[in-house]
């Protein structure tokens, strides 16, 4: 059983994140979540997905997946001294997403401000899986020069791009799509195909 750690920054796009944690709630391979939420983070989750603001964390869980979670442990963004802020904490991966450019660029100068970025600054020391999904555009050369920083330190980024050769029939489908490849890259499977077949022979 897997343990994941999914943050989520200020940026726009909360749907992602919502779309994520359903899946790794269903996922029979995930065991536990670390779920950080920054201050932006849940502002944009509440302007977005019209979650109750003044929610304690555990209510707008149950908001965002729809049910009590039986997995997610939450914790505050200030705790510094939680589980996940160590090295010697098993954690099989962690995301970020949506990764607002500002949480981009804390992470490519190693100057960790919350739990969110030292638990990100852990997994790349630690030589542990890191998925970082910006939701930004156009973007600056700063965005671009951070990216690169962060690649080259180890963290996989996947932009939220979605596809369209799947046909996608709403919005939702859409961003499922989209989640199905950074479960991929998450190393957890799932049960909708993501591979291009090609055309057929």
């Amino acid at each position: 059983m897997k343990s994941i750690t999914v943050g989520i920054s200020g940026a726009s796009g909360a749907i992602y994140a919502q779309r994520l944690l359903i899946q790794l709630e269903d996922s029979i391979e995930v065991g536990q979540i670390n779920l950080v939420i920054s201050g932006p983070g849940r502002r944009v989750i509440s302007d977005e997905l019209d979650v109750n603001p003044t929610a304690d964390a555990e209510e707008i869980v149950a908001e965002l997946i729809g049910r009590p979670s039986t997995k997610t442990i939450v914790f505050h963004p200030g705790d510094i001294g939680a589980a996940i802020a160590s090295g010697s904490y098993p954690v099989d991966a962690m995301v970020i997403i949506p990764c607002s450019s500002s949480t981009l660029g804390v992470l490519a100068s190693g100057s960790s401000r919350n739990l969110l970025h030292r638990a990100a600054d852990v997994c790349l020391k630690e030589g542990r899986k890191l998925v970082v999904v910006p939701r930004e555009t156009p973007l600056s050369t700063i965005h671009i020069e951070n990216m690169l920083r962060l690649r080259q330190a180890g963290a996989f980024i996947v932009p939220a791009m979605p596809a369209f050769y799947h046909k996608p029939v709403d919005i939702v489908s859409m961003v499922d799509h989209f989640i199905y490849r950074v479960m991929d890259h998450l190393g957890l499977a799932h049960s909708h195909e993501t591979v291009w077949q090609g055309d057929a022979p």
